[in-house]
């Protein structure tokens, strides 16, 4: 599965990026101007929804009054409420009102009354519900139900403008000023710009504009940020640790679409699209995609245990001492560690070990050394890393710490893969993106497995992994 040569993307050129490509902190600006962000915050936590369970709960209750048989089955009242809280409505995006939700509130209380009417008349027969207590249970359950809900919006509503999140704007100057006077004008939407956080001030009026590691710390602690906007698509790829860093410090990150159209999101601010980045390095599943890794590499090195005693007795007898091959690679949040590999290839030295890509049809390789190559063997000793916790199955692919720089420096959103466990195998991988293949691929594919990542998609992954094993076409 490893990644040991590469043809450079068409018009790929070194750029300077601005930053470490193996860190996840902001670069140094100035003489000793660098800067640690406080401990971690406890990330803001969503608006709770409990207040919104007990409207709906309360409607229920009040919508079985309707039933004047609740009186001699009260199951009839029980069946009611639980119907409607099955069917409670669970908007995909946040709503700012009862009116922009009245259609589906309606409905789902109609779906609930029609669900237990049906079950009456189909189980009990004497006691099948009237078109006349349909209506007034309904009637009375939406108004009951609209009343809760539109008091419970409106508080949050009044909590916003009492108690604005305070923000800081990234991007080029001009436009994260205009988005940040926009946010100003638009209190309703909760959140406050604090300050502006670009390379290059333009000398325009506005917010305060920070320039500087110690600034942006002292923005962060005095104003207690917890939302970051950033402006314009460059802000990823340039800003990329920075943004990072403030994630994990606990603030929220958002990204806005301030110079183009807008598009269907789920998220609004001020009229602009804008959609949350998950920049930190903690996720929900992140628990199961360990358990899946631990389980899976402690059963394959249980079960290959035999297979891997024999490749070594052989390549030490076919290619001298020396089986297995240590070599230091980039892992999550570009920390090294030592991966491992059975030994296919001698370098002459360690300068060779660590700046030369390695062939997989190597002629100075035997016959066997070949053979593990073609069939991904040399690739087995790395479940024992999995099983350590140095990678994961499925991730970006590690590589040496001197093309890490090398391709950062070269390719837009390289560094941005060590935000994630490397692994394995991965996106890339199964698109046929080994060997002689394009880095910019790579890296594309691998921010976009890591930007939609799913327990589910690494089992897909390992699955197709799997299959691709049995047809063996090289390293």
């Amino acid at each position: 599965m490893t990644a040991e040569s590469t043809v450079p993307s068409p018009g790929g050129q070194p750029r300077d990026l601005g930053f470490s490509p193996v860190s996840v902190m902001p670069p140094r600006r100035g003489a000793g101007a660098g800067f640690r962000f406080p401990a971690r915050r406890p990330p803001a936590r969503p608006a709770s929804p409990v207040p919104l369970l007990a409207a709906d709960a309360v409607a229920a209750l009040l919508g079985t009054f309707a039933m004047a048989e609740v009186l001699r089955h009260p199951l009839l009242g029980a069946l009611l409420v639980a119907a409607s809280m099955l069917l409670r409505p669970q908007p995909s995006r946040p709503v700012p009102g009862i009116l922009d939700e009245l259609p589906v509130v309606c409905g789902r209380i109609a779906a609930a009354w029609l669900t237990v009417a049906a079950l009456v008349a189909a189980h009990e027969p004497d006691l099948a519900l009237s078109a006349t207590t349909l209506v007034g249970g309904f009637l009375i359950q939406s108004a009951a139900a609209c009343a809760g809900r539109g008091a419970v919006h409106w508080r949050r509503r009044a909590a916003r403008l009492a108690r604005p999140r305070a923000a800081l704007v990234i991007g080029p100057a001009a436009t994260a000023q205009r988005v940040a006077a926009a946010v100003l004008r638009h209190p309703r939407c909760g959140v406050r710009p604090v300050g502006v956080v670009t390379e290059q001030p333009d000398g325009s009026d506005g917010l305060p504009v920070l320039t500087t590691g110690e600034e942006v710390e002292r923005a962060l602690i005095q104003n207690g940020v917890r939302d970051v906007l950033a402006v314009h698509p460059s802000v990823r790829a340039e800003q990329g640790p920075l943004l990072r860093a403030l994630a994990e410090s606990g603030c929220t990150v958002w990204e806005i679409d301030a110079d183009s159209p807008s598009f269907e999101t789920r998220h609004q601010l001020a009229g602009f699209s804008c959609r949350r980045l998950h920049m930190g390095s903690r996720r929900r599943g992140s628990v199961g995609k360990r358990l899946l890794d631990v389980s899976v590499s402690g059963t394959l090195l249980l079960l290959a245990g035999p297979l891997l005693l024999v490749c070594a007795v052989v390549l030490r007898l076919t290619d001298g001492p020396g089986v297995v091959f240590r070599q230091e690679r980039i892992g999550k949040d570009g920390k090294p560690f030592t991966l491992l590999k059975f030994r296919t290839h001698r370098p002459v030295d360690e300068h060779e070990a660590a700046t030369r890509w390695s062939v997989a049809n190597e002629r100075r390789m035997s016959w066997f050394c070949r053979f593990l190559r073609r069939t991904s063997l040399d690739e087995l000793l790395q479940l024992w890393n999995v099983f350590r916790c140095d990678m994961s199955l499925v991730g970006p692919r590690p590589e040496r710490p001197y093309f890490v720089a090398k391709f950062s420096q070269t390719y837009p959103g390289y560094a941005a893969r060590h935000r994630m466990q490397t692994g394995i195998t991965g996106l890339a991988q199964i698109h046929g993106l080994r060997g002689d293949t394009s880095i910019e691929d790579r890296a594309r594919f691998d921010n976009a497995y890591i930007d939609n990542w799913s327990l589910w998609q690494d089992i897909c992954i390992l699955l197709r992994t799997a299959a691709a094993l049995m047809r063996p076409t090289g390293s």
